[in-house]
């Protein structure tokens, strides 16, 4: 198994043969147990089931989890553990739920890694900051960032049902530190890995379902591509 790499397993599976030598921190949006319609798993645990399997899943590690906040408060409650920090991620949609929080578990976020732009540009301080070759401020923890929806730009080419946005997910990692090689045990349609390229950080990632899989490893090996003409 190699670093900056994906796997068509089951996460367990996958996650029993890490290589040794790194530090890892497992980033994940898992399945939600809502009954979204995967291709290979069935989004339909038990809800002791489904918050013992992530716990398995997630055992050992530091972990970032992407959820409802409720979700997160139970995950805390089987894993006895506090997040560090949390971050919320806000969105305009036409669905009950607006938001999702990102709770990190065991590691704590450095927001001063990342950049946000300015609120008030034209004000003449930040005026003078940015001509001076400022990037932005520090990143906040609200995060209000649009859905992949299917007419998105993101979403061509890509049939998973709940692809994640590359900026959120960009923060995401991008505010862990450096040291860590980011895991993420649902690699979906490669949202992560892609995130981690852009980012500088090492990966890797695990996928259940051949067609998400094969679709992830082309955006993967596409960014990887455009990382090399820089």
């Amino acid at each position: 198994m190699e670093i900056d790499n994906i796997y068509n397993c089951d996460c367990l599976e996958g996650m029993s043969e890490l290589p040794t030598g790194h530090k890892y921190c497992i980033v994940t949006d898992p399945p939600f147990n809502v009954g979204y319609h995967y291709n290979e798993y069935k989004d339909n645990k038990s809800e002791d089931e489904y918050f013992e399997w992530l716990e398995q899943i997630t055992k050992g590690y530091p972990v970032v989890m992407i959820h409802y906040p409720e979700a997160l408060y139970k995950f805390a409650f089987q894993i006895g553990q506090f997040p560090e920090r949390v971050a919320s991620w806000v969105y305009n949609s036409n669905t009950p739920r607006q938001h999702r929080d990102i709770a990190y578990f065991g590691i704590k976020p450095d927001f001063t890694l990342m950049h946000q732009p300015y609120k008030n540009p034209t004000d003449k301080r930040i005026a003078k900051r940015i001509a001076e070759g400022h990037e932005g401020g520090m990143l906040y923890d609200w995060w209000e960032i649009n859905q992949v929806k299917n007419v998105s730009k993101e979403k061509h080419g890509v049939t998973h049902p709940c692809q994640m946005p590359v900026e959120v997910m960009q923060r995401v990692v991008g505010i862990i530190d450096p040291e860590y090689t980011i895991v993420d045990p649902f690699m979906g349609s490669g949202t992560t890995a892609i995130a981690c390229i852009k980012e500088r950080r090492h990966f890797i990632g695990f996928e259940l379902s051949k067609e998400y899989f094969d679709k992830a490893v082309r955006r993967i090996k596409a960014e990887q591509a455009q990382l090399t003409l820089f």
